[in-house]
């Protein structure tokens, strides 16, 4: 029998530090929800209490109410339960970036959003998992891109997501760049003679909002992660790579490499990374590796299966 979301039994995990704007959007949301079969819903502050949560599911659905953020502390929470393969997520987008949602065309509407759960199907995902019991499910990079994330943080409550590109900038004003050996499936693509700007593994196109095309070609269920690695350090090389990058014209650059594959490995100088959004670090190296099909998400029924 095929997947159904009516009358399936879901647990709705939200923001319990939502403000006004968010829990009508919440309450927007579960009210579709409630129309197709019993909801629970519980909110989560901290680890400690995602892990109540998560004790209670008991089989239950999943739906994550909140942004890219949210989503990565889940699937992070059941990957080390042992608990991801086998539990089907339902998405809500309720954040800044929403990176995920939109490279995979759910509706940022909250209520056209758990209509999706209700009447869409899960899918198999692709997860990039490192070596430290981390996780992401859209993309990880490294060097200014972990720099514009942190520096981004103070203009996203006025900018939203063009708090992005503000970020970039400030960060590419500041940085020199970074000696780092970068290999792919054991294949060198960068050495630490020559200094990056920034290092990406993209499962899904975009970052940053949207406003960045990390990889335009990549697709988040062929069991491979795009990787590209920017040399533009100068200054001038770095506003190009930058106009670039919002384009997904930047791999064309001659500063850039790119390469596809299962496992990337990356080691140098201290950097911080950004997993999803989620900033990371300083570490001097870290591995990840493609776990094909690791993870469920419930998206529109008419998206096709991968061949």
């Amino acid at each position: 029998m095929g997947w159904s979301g009516v009358g399936v039994p879901m647990l709705v995990i939200a923001n319990q530090e939502a403000g006004s704007a968010e829990r009508e959007a919440i309450d927007e949301a579960v009210g579709v929800l409630r129309e197709a079969g019993p909801v629970d819903v519980r909110a989560s502050a901290d680890q400690d209490q995602l892990d109540r949560v998560l004790d209670e599911r008991d089989g239950r659905t999943l739906v994550v109410v909140g942004g890219d953020g949210s989503l990565h502390t889940v699937v992070t929470a059941l990957h080390a339960r042992r608990d991801l393969s086998d539990c089907p997520i339902g998405l809500v987008p309720l954040g800044t970036g929403n990176d995920l949602a939109r490279n995979l065309g759910l509706p940022l509407d909250p209520g056209e959003a758990a209509r999706v759960i209700v009447q869409g199907r899960p899918r198999r995902l692709d997860l990039l998992a490192d070596d430290a019991g981390g996780v992401a499910v859209n993309a990880v990079h490294l060097g200014v891109g972990a720099e514009a994330a942190e520096a981004a943080v103070p203009w996203k409550p006025r900018l939203g997501p063009l708090a992005f590109p503000v970020g970039a900038v400030v960060a590419g004003m500041r940085t020199r760049g970074w000696r780092l050996r970068v290999e792919v499936d054991d294949r060198p693509l960068a050495q630490p003679r020559r200094k990056v700007l920034m290092v990406g593994l993209a499962n899904a196109p975009s970052i940053a909002g949207g406003t960045a095309q990390l990889s335009p070609s990549a697709v988040p269920d062929d069991g491979l992660v795009d990787v590209v690695v920017s040399h533009a350090v100068g200054r001038l090389a770095r506003l190009g790579y930058a106009i670039g990058l919002a384009r997904g014209e930047h791999v064309r650059r001659g500063d850039v490499r790119t390469a596809r594959g299962r496992r990337v490995y990356v080691a140098g100088q201290p950097f911080s990374y950004n997993a999803d959004g989620e900033v990371q670090g300083p570490v001097h190296q870290r591995t990840w590796t493609v776990v094909p099909g690791g993870w469920q998400l419930i998206l529109a029924a008419d998206i096709p299966e991968p061949s």
